[in-house]
């Protein structure tokens, strides 16, 4: 099921959701741009890479690992902040990217631009940890927004979750449905809850990469509990669009 838009009324532009997905499309023009060997170093240098925070946060011995190689704590956090701006391809950005339009507009709309861009890379921060501590030892770089969006779906959660969700349903033809927020969002955080517990079951080795559900999980639970301590702005007029 994919979200095509909400029923919620907006009153001013969406400022920063509008710079983050620019900022995302760039970043990625410019990383699909490199040839793939350049490509490659691009993402293991700006990708968050696990055993190499782990390592530098004493978490980890860097000796546990050959390839891990620890480096000091401000250099290993950044990748933290650059991640976010990393993806894959074309579908995982356009994917990232039409989540955070569908449910960041609102959420910024509510806190105020400034408090929102900060409450995007607190749950972003939040969910990197997330997925480092559940694999300390991979050396595979984790890439995408997917973990600071999930925690602007945890704030809509909280903020909206009698608002309706028109829905792309692609079963016994039937495409297009509204939903309660609560019910998509809670379905989406269980599914994501239950996929991260399945492949560390299935395959607990985390050096296969896939999707880092566990950034997920911890993005959306941050954003369910820090979207409270962010006051809600005064809304003044009403913008459609």
């Amino acid at each position: 099921m994919i979200p095509l838009k909400d029923d919620t009324p907006r009153y001013s532009t969406p400022l920063i959701t509008l710079f983050v997905i620019g900022a995302n499309t760039l970043v990625f023009l410019y990383e699909a741009s490199l040839g793939r060997r350049a490509e490659t170093a691009f993402l293991q240098t700006f990708g968050l890479i696990p055993a190499r925070l782990a390592a530098s946060l004493n978490l980890l011995q860097p000796h546990l690992h050959t390839h891990v190689h620890a480096v000091s704590p401000s250099m290993a956090l950044l990748p933290i902040l650059t991640s976010m701006f990393l993806h894959g391809g074309w579908a995982h950005l356009i994917m990232n990217m039409w989540f955070l339009w569908v449910f960041g507009r609102n959420v910024e709309e509510a806190l105020g631009h400034f408090p929102y861009l900060v409450f995007y890379l607190a749950c972003g921060f939040v969910a990197a940890l997330a997925q480092t501590f559940s694999d300390l030892t991979s050396t595979l770089p984790t890439v995408g927004a997917s973990g600071a969006i999930a925690g602007i779906m945890g704030g809509y959660f909280v903020l909206y979750p009698r608002a309706r969700v028109l829905m792309f349903v692609p079963f016994l033809f039937i495409f297009f449905l509204w939903f309660p927020a609560w019910a998509v969002l809670s379905y989406w955080f269980v599914l994501q809850f239950l996929s991260g517990v399945g492949t560390a079951l299935v395959s607990p080795d985390a050096h296969a990469g896939g999707v880092a559900f566990w950034a997920h999980v911890g993005g959306f639970i941050a954003g369910c509990l820090l979207v409270r301590a962010f006051p809600s702005r005064v809304r003044r007029y009403r913008y459609e669009y």
